[in-house]
């Protein structure tokens, strides 16, 4: 049985315990579509693996709640479609990009991270991992959380300062599809600022994929073995 649950004003989803001796607590955030079926099974498997796992719902105030999201994330990555999603994308998109939208989402990033920081059995051991919205917020809590141990942002963006990504101190592993262009072609300059800043910084760009290849629930921008494998590698990188 799931459950939601309230966080300081945050409502989260929340897995089972399945493990008497918790490795840790794990932030999970959605990607730009809410907090969907996909992103609740994301939370479970990494529930399974013995972390205490919470995926705040950080668009429902938004008008793409209020949508059917699968429709539109399918029609943008659908070759045959996409010119005819596009513009309703952008304008739902545009209060997202916000001064004050991405103030109060970084705030309650923050109530979740101490909610599960503040919990004993976790030791203190609190990562995030995030997908496209998720992978840039995660990027972001990163920089603003400095007792936070690990991030693992999936295709997320990252346009920091050096000088404020020396606020750093979680080490990150970081993952990308070769096709994702506008990520891909200033990944190179984002590993040299980080670099400079002195992060522990890995990068992992898989051949043959997009944006979202982890999200099994789009058929368009699915890859399977890359999917797998990012997995495994996350799971290892949380783990070591």
């Amino acid at each position: 049985m799931d459950k939601m649950i309230n966080v300081g004003g945050v409502n989260c989803y929340r897995p089972v315990d399945l493990s008497d001796n918790l490795k840790g607590g794990l932030i999970v955030i959605h990607e730009v579509w809410g907090l969907t079926e996909h992103i609740k099974n994301v939370a479970d498997r990494f529930a399974d693996l013995g972390y205490f796992v919470l995926a705040p719902d950080l668009l429902s105030e938004t008008e793409i709640a209020k949508l059917d999201t699968t429709n539109l994330q399918h029609g943008l990555f659908n070759p045959e479609k996409r010119n005819e999603v596009q513009p309703l994308l952008r304008e739902l998109m545009t209060p997202l990009h916000m001064p004050e939208f991405g103030t109060q989402t970084n705030d309650k990033l923050l109530k979740v991270f101490n909610e599960l920081y503040s919990m004993p059995e976790l030791k203190r051991n609190i990562s995030v991992t995030g997908f496209c919205f998720g992978g840039t917020y995660s990027y972001n809590l990163a920089v603003r959380e400095p007792r936070l141990k690990k991030a693992i942002p999936f295709y997320g963006h990252n346009d920091y300062s050096v000088d404020e990504l020396k606020n750093i101190k979680a080490k990150i592993m970081a993952f990308y599809g070769e096709k994702d262009e506008s990520l891909v072609s200033n990944l190179d300059d984002l590993k040299s600022r980080m670099n400079q800043a002195g992060v522990h910084f890995e990068a992992l760009v898989y051949p043959d994929c997009g944006h979202a290849f982890f999200n099994d629930s789009n058929p368009y921008s699915y890859n399977e073995s890359a999917a797998k494998d990012a997995f495994t590698k996350a799971s290892a990188f949380l783990t070591k």
